[in-house]
């Protein structure tokens, strides 16, 4: 009996280690996109601020590719931090296996 409890204790133990790491990841990806969102909206602000003052247009500034260069490559490091944090377990995981196996099995 008394093994029997260690075990379980070891086992929540083990759970809750998991656990905890999971949403110091989650919270770790959401700093992140806070930050890319905030630092990506003033340096857009301050490039298209500059290249109206050198004599753009808005129109001609806010179109202007290259304002957005850093923009989109840190997207992608973004996204596949997102995906490595949220959603490789549901995409990837024996649950989901499962699930499209019964999916599959109730068609037919």
């Amino acid at each position: 009996m008394k093994m029997n409890n260690t075990m379980e204790s070891k086992s929540n133990s083990d759970k809750y280690i998991k656990a905890k790491k999971r949403v110091e990841d989650i919270k770790k990806f959401y700093k992140h996109l806070t930050f890319y969102i905030i630092f990506n909206v003033i340096l857009i602000g301050y490039r298209i601020y500059k290249d109206i003052k050198h004599g753009d247009s808005f129109v001609e500034a806010f179109s202007d590719t290259s304002n957005y260069k850093i923009f989109f490559w840190w997207g992608i490091a973004l996204l596949i931090h997102g995906f490595n944090v949220l959603g490789k377990d549901k995409l990837f995981s024996k649950n989901w296996e499962e699930r499209k196996i019964k999916e599959y099995m109730d068609e037919n």
